[in-house]
């Protein structure tokens, strides 16, 4: 891939750490040399983070995280969509890549700075940013989950509780009953208002097994265009794909699924009726 350029034709290489509230911010600069700087993991923050690099003459750069949980979800769409080009590494190979140049300090300065280093040696591949009909589709399909499993959390109260609680957890219950039904109307709408999200429901919706607990679930981490070249990279994103426990001609391990991809996928999975292993 090559690497990004700004208009002076200088190389930048940018290195996040991103935790839940913060990020870790390593830029480096053409001549090797790197700044450090920490915003806050906001949308407010995000929009500090492109000042900041703009003001240290990176308007454009290749950028660097590790996957945490949905933590770098909003970052790595921001920065996308003002023009840079991102990456999700993998943490595994970064840490063996920093054990292989020597690297001895563990703090978020100092992983910022590793990924930073990893990104302009080994120079990943671009992560797509998916478009914003999914992103939505996403925020509605979190929502919902959410919803559901607070649902279940008040009925497994309700078969314990004491009389004189009673009507207050049916009355919450009825309030999530209205609330899941009212989002699920708009995840419906949604899909039905996208021309390629709905060609792509009505594909899965001929898939036997998948209704509308999963299908939303899968559209939107697979909606819109499409993101994998190879049926293979697909499962493995979804930590479905099948790892192999074998040494010499004695060890012979039940081969198992990896589960190292996106946990929610293989949650929706269940829910078809298809087990995990």
């Amino acid at each position: 891939m090559e690497e990004m350029q700004t208009s002076k034709g200088h190389n930048f290489v940018v290195g996040l750490d991103v935790a839940k509230a913060k990020i870790d911010v390593c830029l480096r600069l053409p001549t090797g040399k790197l700044r450090s700087k920490v915003v806050p993991n906001t949308p407010g923050g995000h929009e500090a983070l492109v000042s900041w690099l703009a003001k240290n003459g990176c308007n454009q750069a290749h950028v660097c995280m590790e996957p945490t949980g949905i933590y770098h979800e909003a970052v790595a769409e921001h920065l996308s969509d003002a023009g840079f080009v991102i990456s999700i590494v993998n943490a595994a190979q970064v840490k063996a890549y920093g054990q292989a140049t020597g690297a001895r300090s563990k703090t978020d300065t100092a992983d910022a700075q590793l990924i930073a280093a990893y990104c302009a040696a080994q120079h990943p591949q671009p992560w797509q940013a998916p478009p914003v009909s999914v992103r939505i589709l996403k925020a509605l399909v979190a929502r919902r989950d959410a919803l559901v499993e607070l649902r279940t959390q008040e009925l497994n109260r309700q078969q314990v509780a004491h009389d004189s609680v009673r009507a207050s957890i049916q009355s919450l219950l009825d309030l999530l009953n209205e609330q899941i039904d009212q989002i699920e109307e708009q995840i419906r709408q949604h899909i039905d208002d996208d021309p390629t999200l709905e060609s792509q429901r009505k594909l899965l919706d001929s898939v036997p097994g998948l209704g509308d607990a999963t299908i939303p679930v899968l559209l939107s981490r697979f909606g819109g265009p499409l993101r994998f070249a190879y049926t293979k990279q697909a499962v493995a994103f979804t930590g479905l794909d099948v790892r192999l426990y074998q040494s010499g001609s004695s060890v012979h391990g039940r081969p198992r699924l990896s589960k190292r991809g996106d946990s929610r996928l293989r949650k929706a999975r269940t829910r078809c009726g298809m087990p995990l292993e």
